[in-house]
């Protein structure tokens, strides 16, 4: 697979991610921990796909790099609100394993288009 159609695979891959977290925020109870961290995901979850765009129409490597480096930033955090999520809603363990395995995997792959 050549670099222009792995980024291209990445981007539908980012949104397809922001997709399932946002509508798990929908399904989780509305205490008032969870309220917190449903604001939280979706900052940093949004925020993922926004620069993932911004990198796709930049005009140099160096924007580039800088807005992968905050959807990589912005990954490890939402990876890090899912972890809470999962340890505060044990009734959603099931659901989490594979979205969490998921943020994980696109933050490698980002890292890895990053570096190259």
């Amino acid at each position: 697979m050549k670099n222009a159609e792995k980024i291209k695979d990445i981007h539908e891959r980012i949104y397809q991610f922001i997709l399932r977290v946002l509508n798990l925020t929908k399904s989780l109870p509305k205490t008032t921990q969870n309220i917190i961290l449903i604001a939280q995901i979706t900052r940093s979850v949004t925020s993922m796909g926004a620069n993932d765009q911004e990198a796709d129409g930049t005009d140099s490597r160096k924007d580039f790099i800088a807005k992968y480096s905050i959807v990589r930033k912005e990954g490890k955090e939402t990876n890090y609100w899912l972890r809470l999520i999962e340890d505060t809603n044990p009734t959603f363990k099931n659901r989490m394993e594979s979205l969490r395995q998921e943020g994980k995997e696109i933050v490698k792959i980002v890292s890895t288009i990053i570096l190259n």
